[in-house]
């Protein structure tokens, strides 16, 4: 059954996938619209296209076939497979259910190795799950590993309590992470900022008060993106 299931969506997307595509993919990414890991292959299926697949496939599969799929080198077939696994999160009313999902989640991070996939599973599964259960530590170790791709899962996780309204959290992820050596992590902290400013200019506009002198400047510079213009510049300026 396994072989089954996991043969019919690997033919699916590549049923789907074309020569024009196959080739945009890897450009998109190494443009810097995405991060890709290196081996990483391509088959040119885009995500409305996935996400047929993924409606199609979600009940049917079981955590085991998905731990296959999200292990594959294709980056399509991780993407489908954390679409998935996203549909099962959602759907299912059952606590038991959501925890074995987040356990799965959490062990299998090693695939879940740039934006895209990041992006897409952290927010509706790990972000969700731990501003509902109360449950920050998840993030807040995440937060501390060395690996980037670690952090920006607990970054993304955190836009859950933003969203509803909660900056404690966030204000202590870009405090720790404001001197990351990488960019993609400068940005990352900025956007964290940015939505929280977006939500409440005073929390963001105390926080930049603060700390802005410090501040890496692609982070500053996303952080006070949707400021006044006069205000922004004020900012700017104002490094040393």
């Amino acid at each position: 059954m396994t072989n089954s299931i996991l043969k019919e969506i690997k033919e699916s997307l590549a049923i789907l996938a074309i020569p024009e595509k196959a080739a945009f993919l890897p450009r998109f990414f190494k443009t810097g619209k995405g991060e890709y890991g290196e081996g990483d292959q391509f088959i040119g299926v885009i995500v409305p296209d996935q996400r047929k697949v993924a409606k199609e496939y979600f009940s049917k599969i079981s955590l085991k076939e998905l731990s296959e799929l999200l292990s594959s080198e294709i980056h399509e077939h991780r993407l489908t497979a954390l679409l998935m696994l996203i549909s099962k999160f959602e759907k299912t009313k059952e606590q038991t259910v959501k925890d074995e999902i987040v356990k799965f989640y959490l062990n299998h991070l090693q695939f879940i190795n740039n934006w895209d996939l990041v992006d897409t599973s952290c927010y509706k599964i790990l972000g969700r799950y731990a501003f509902e259960n109360q449950k920050e530590n998840l993030l807040k170790e995440l937060s501390k590993s060395d690996e980037m791709w670690h952090k920006r899962i607990a970054v993304v996780g955190t836009m859950h309590y933003i969203k509803k309204g909660s900056f404690d959290l966030t204000k202590e992820f870009v405090t720790q992470n404001l001197h990351h050596p990488h960019d993609l992590m400068h940005k990352a902290n900025g956007w964290l900022l940015r939505e929280m400013g977006n939500k409440d200019e005073s929390e963001l506009i105390a926080y930049l008060n603060q700390h802005y002198k410090e501040m890496p400047r692609t982070c500053l510079r996303y952080a006070i993106e949707k400021l006044d213009e006069e205000l922004r510049q004020d900012y700017l300026k104002g490094r040393v």
